[in-house]
Parts: C-alpha cells; structure tokens; sequence
C-alpha cells in the first residue's frame, strides 16, 4: 500500500525532481495570461521569464540566455511578425508564435520569417507546454555521429549543420528537422503526415500549412538545390537521391 500525502500533486514533484535544462521567454502583452501561462510550464520542468512588449522580447531573446522563446502577435511597443523578423536576422533560437485562431495570414506570415511551429490562441498550458517539449525532443534527440548527403547536399545530424555546395545553410530547428527527415529517406515519397510526426513531434493537423511553408522556405535557402525536393501530389515530399 501506497501513502499519498495530502497536497501531493505529481507534475510539480516531478519538475522539482528534474534538472531544469530549458529556459523560456515568454513575449505577451497579456500580464494575467502570461504569468498563468509561465506557471504551468514552471510546473512542468521549464524555467520561464515573461516580457510583455516586443522590443523587450527582442532584446532578451539575442541575449542567448534562452532555449526556446514564445512570441504573441500582438504586442505594444513592436509587434510579434516585426519581432520574430529582428530576432532571425541574427540569431537561430527555436521561436513559437501564438495565433489568433483562425487567423492563417499572421501564421503563414510567421513560419515563412522563421517561426518554428505556432499554437493558436486561446490556447491552453498543457498544449503549449507539448509543443515546446516536441521542439526540445528533436533538439536534444541524440543522434548518430554521420554525414548524410546527395549530390552537393551535406548534413551532420549531432552538429545540426547543413550545407549545399559547401556553403553552411542557416536552416531553423524546424526547418533543419525537416531537411533531415526527407535525407534519410531519400529517393521515397515521405506523407506530410509521417514528416510533421517525425521532424515537428506533433501530428498534422486538418489545414495545417506549416510543413509546407516550411518547405518553401528551404527550397529558398537551398536555391538551385531546390530542384532536389519535389512535391507529390496528395502525397508529400520527395527528396531526390543522387
């Protein structure tokens, strides 16, 4: 027989037992929801400082003191798309935006700047706090120590490094997790299904966008490599083997 003592409550034992290995910024002009917010992903082992206007968000999160960094789109001062654009010019920091529901632009318009995944507001905790940990997993997912590559398309998994004709690419987490999936399988068709599951740690959901903005963003990045990836219709993606 087991004795619970009274007040036990087994998320926060289990984030007080752990090491705390992701600091978070939290960007949102909502104080209330903010700190509502930050207390449940403290609670679920995250360490977490809250901003509330963009330029603020900006300047903490070039300070490369956080791991992951969650942007409103609507904020004072500089708004979350103008954010997210200062903040990927210099720096490669996981970002997840928050979304009014329903509202696809501000969302394509961030995954296209960046953005590594987005979660529609109103949201609640625990569906952020898995959309964080499914970008913690990929990023602390432990990988063999190889070199994938076709034709002048290069990757080293254990040191998130990617390169086309020996030049370094500057690929998001996401983009990267993505890049890295369809290498793997190169020369088969992998469903958008199989690739949000394995590259975002999430499934697809009904008129998500998001592997493919991302796709059109590394077919940018890659230029005359793009010529390697091929949409299949109805299907997914295709990465050519060469």
């Amino acid at each position: 027989m087991v004795l619970i003592p009274a007040g036990y409550d087994p998320q926060v034992q289990r984030a007080a037992s752990e090491e705390v290995t992701t600091r978070v910024l939290l960007a949102d002009d909502d104080v209330e929801l903010s700190e509502l917010l930050a207390e449940y992903l403290r609670r679920d082992g995250f360490a977490v400082d809250t901003v509330h206007d963009g330029k603020a968000a900006v300047s903490r999160a070039l300070s490369a003191e956080y791991g992951m960094v969650v942007l409103d789109i609507t904020m004072p001062l500089m708004d979350g798309i103008e954010a997210l654009r200062r903040i990927r010019a210099t720096s490669v920091v996981p970002v997840l935006i928050l979304t009014a529901r329903g509202d696809d632009i501000d969302r394509i318009v961030g995954l296209e700047l960046g953005a590594d995944d987005y979660v529609p507001k109103p949201c609640t905790p625990r569906e952020l706090a898995a959309r964080l940990r499914a970008i913690g997993r990929r990023l602390a997912e432990p990988r063999p120590i190889d070199e994938l590559a076709t034709g002048a398309l290069r990757m080293w998994p254990q040191r998130r490094r990617a390169e086309w004709s020996g030049s370094q690419l500057e690929l998001t987490s996401a983009e990267f997790s993505i890049l890295e999936v369809l290498l793997r399988n190169a020369g088969r068709v992998v469903e958008k299904t199989q690739l949000c599951r394995l590259a975002l740690g999430r499934p697809l959901e009904r008129f998500d966008r998001s592997i493919d903005v991302h796709l059109s963003s590394i077919r940018h990045k890659l230029g005359e490599g793009s010529e390697l990836i091929h949409t299949v219709r109805r299907l997914g993606y295709l990465l050519e083997k060469r």
